[in-house]
């Protein structure tokens, strides 16, 4: 069985990117209040979000992340702020933590191939490693690199070419209705919702954990 499995929301989470924009900001002398801080990683989100697909290789990406640092400089509005400082704060703001479930999960999988696919730029398996999760899976698949976004069925067809495997021997594993449950499907892969909070439609299987997923194949 191979296992595919969603990056974000599904192994790791976000920590809140503002109150690290301000500390970092406020190291360099510059103030700035909570609002103005999350509009400006708000922004910076959005721009990534639209353009991910663009960092397909650490000179892209480069170039991506100059970008986005110009995008949250202009929300910030800080005279002064000059790029390289926007982009360092930038960068050093984010920071991706394992959900608890999940390194013991993988870990429980471990006799199963288990790739994790992405909508990301090629930067994820650097994120992977910082969360502790890296040594923990078999490949990482990513839409920048792919170049072709979920729930567009090529790249889950790219991971089942990289595991060998046939979409009725895999599994796809993640919390977003659209990109995982109907991606995975349009690609022929049976989906498993990750709903934390307990919601998940009719006719949809889902856990609230990862820890329930071992038993499940």
């Amino acid at each position: 069985m191979v296992v595919l499995l969603d990056a974000l929301g599904t192994l790791v989470e976000l920590q809140p990117p503002a109150p690290r924009l301000r500390a970092l900001l406020a190291q360099r002398g510059f103030e700035v209040d909570e609002e103005r801080a999350g509009a400006a990683f708000t922004a910076e989100i959005a721009y990534y979000t639209e353009h991910n697909l663009e960092g397909s290789d650490r000179a892209r990406l480069d170039d991506l992340r100059d970008r986005c640092a110009e995008v949250m400089m202009a929300a910030l509005e800080l005279p002064g702020l000059d790029h390289a400082s926007a982009r360092e704060v930038m960068l050093g703001s984010l920071e991706f933590v394992a959900f608890g479930d999940v390194p013991p999960a993988l870990a429980a999988l471990a006799e199963h191939r288990r790739i994790v696919v992405s909508n990301w730029d090629c930067s994820l398996a650097d994120w992977l490693r910082a969360a502790g999760l890296l040594e923990h899976v078999d490949a990482v698949v990513t839409s920048a690199e792919v170049g072709v976004a979920k729930p567009g069925p090529a790249i889950f067809e790219h991971a089942l070419e990289l595991a060998g495997a046939r979409a009725a021997d895999a599994v796809h594993v993640g919390d977003s209705l659209e990109n995982d449950v109907a991606g995975a499907r349009a690609a022929g892969i049976r989906p498993v919702l990750v709903a934390r909070d307990g919601s998940a439609p009719a006719g949809v299987e889902a856990i609230r954990s990862l820890a329930e997923l071992p038993s499940l194949l």
